[in-house]
């Protein structure tokens, strides 16, 4: 059984009295546990919605066509309450995102302490941070707030704060919107790296070739639906 199955996913947006955007138009998806999958596509295609639904941060839309059904780790997930969600948010399921997203205040320990807190995990936050940061490179560096930290090391930090409590699942949206090409690698490596050595399963919405070629699958998208799928040619002689 897939990790995450998602079938009949649909999502429109209303800017307008008459302005409607359909930004999904019935995604089916599924990604195994330990896979590597890409999401590619231009801009406006809906991977970030995608994203978003598979993450439990939205929900599909319930009418106007097939029902759609969302099945994580075995649980029918389709029509939880907020606070069901929230909570698998919360433990099983990572978010890493283009803008980093760390409190300037704050020191990388504390940042990626923050993820246990919303799991609850207060009072053994600080183990887990910092094994999260040495996961990442950044030991030595947990004592240092955003600003002292370049680019590269401010995603890592944002990784290991996704990694700390251990989900079934990460998601990144555009991780390396922001950095430039050697950062770039750098990250790529990183998440190969965890995939390959820890298993993680890893979903990346993603412009990069880079990033689509280092993963197991790209799923390509366009106006709202799966166009194709396919394997990289790296996978293959992998």
């Amino acid at each position: 059984m897939p990790l995450l199955q998602a079938r009949n996913l649909r999502k429109s947006y209303r800017l307008g009295r008459n302005n409607t955007v359909d930004a999904l138009r019935g995604v089916d998806f599924s990604i195994e546990a330990g896979e590597m999958v890409a999401i590619m596509g231009p801009s406006g295609s809906g991977k970030s919605t995608l994203m978003h639904i598979l993450g439990l941060l939205h929900q599909p839309d319930m009418n106007h066509g097939p029902e759609p059904q969302i099945v994580f780790d075995g649980r029918d997930v389709t029509t939880a309450s907020d606070g069901e969600r929230t909570r698998l948010r919360a433990r099983d399921v990572g978010f890493v995102f283009q803008d980093f997203n760390l409190v300037p205040t704050l020191t990388a320990l504390e940042n990626v302490r923050l993820a246990c807190d919303y799991a609850g995990r207060n009072g053994d936050g600080a183990g887990p941070a910092l094994e999260a940061l040495a996961a990442v490179g950044l030991a030595d560096r947990a004592r240092h707030r955003p600003a002292e930290l370049s680019g590269g090391e401010q995603q890592r930090v944002a990784i290991a704060r996704a990694l700390v409590n251990r989900p079934k699942l990460v998601l990144a949206d555009e991780p390396t919107g922001n950095l430039d090409s050697e950062r770039t690698t750098e990250i790529v490596g990183l998440l190969t790296r965890l995939n390959r050595e820890q298993g993680l399963t890893f979903v990346l919405v993603t412009h990069e070739p880079e990033i689509g070629g280092a993963c197991g699958r790209i799923v390509r998208m366009r106006d709202g639906r799966v166009v194709a799928q396919e394997v990289p040619a790296a996978a293959v002689t992998r």
